[in-house]
């Protein structure tokens, strides 16, 4: 079954960010975009070089109203400990939210149930909570900040000009497609 706008149910977690730990509530979603960007485990081999592209991304979200959400099913406390003995983490500034009792993990079907943890998912989530896109990877296949920020930005235009679309590779200033009932049989 597809999430695609699916709202984001209630939630209350705890996160590690600028060396704090503070929770985090749907209320913090509302009203702009989010990209929640979970990943199996802290101390793991793949997940540091995705975590450290979207830092080397982030203030390009931060630029398009985007607040990025790392999780995994470890604690608030694992995220600190990482955070201080990893070189490529302790560069992260966004919220690292702690999913031990696999709230999130369910709420967007990305748990991996004998292993308590989570798949490399990744979501993009509109104003209004809903899921506008999604993509779920096979654990040993790193991701790319910077296509996650291509989609971002096609995901935030469509919300715009909900009369166009955009195709393949589109980038801002690309011309998009406005469909008409003429092109209907092509599609």
């Amino acid at each position: 079954m597809s999430l695609i706008n699916k709202e984001v149910s209630d939630f209350s977690v705890m996160a590690y960010q600028n060396k704090d730990f503070k929770p985090v509530t749907k209320s913090d979603i509302q009203g702009k975009w989010s990209v929640f960007f979970f990943y199996p485990a802290d101390f793991t081999f793949v997940c540091p070089t995705e975590l450290e592209d979207l830092q080397n991304n982030y203030a390009k979200f931060q630029e398009a109203g985007c607040e990025i959400y790392s999780v995994s099913c470890d604690t608030h406390f694992v995220h600190k400990a990482w955070h201080d003995h990893s070189d490529r983490i302790s560069k992260i500034t966004y919220p690292m939210l702690a999913d031990p009792a696999h709230v999130l993990a369910k709420e967007f079907d990305v748990l991996i149930e004998n292993d308590g943890l989570a798949e490399r998912g990744t979501f993009i989530v509109n104003p209004e909570c809903k899921i506008v896109a999604y993509e779920v990877n096979a654990g040993n296949v790193g991701r790319n900040a910077e296509e996650l920020f291509r989609k971002l930005q096609a995901c935030q235009f469509v919300h715009e000009h909900g009369d166009q679309v955009c195709p393949a590779k589109w980038k801002p200033g690309a011309e998009t497609l406005k469909p008409s009932l003429d092109l209907v049989g092509e599609l």
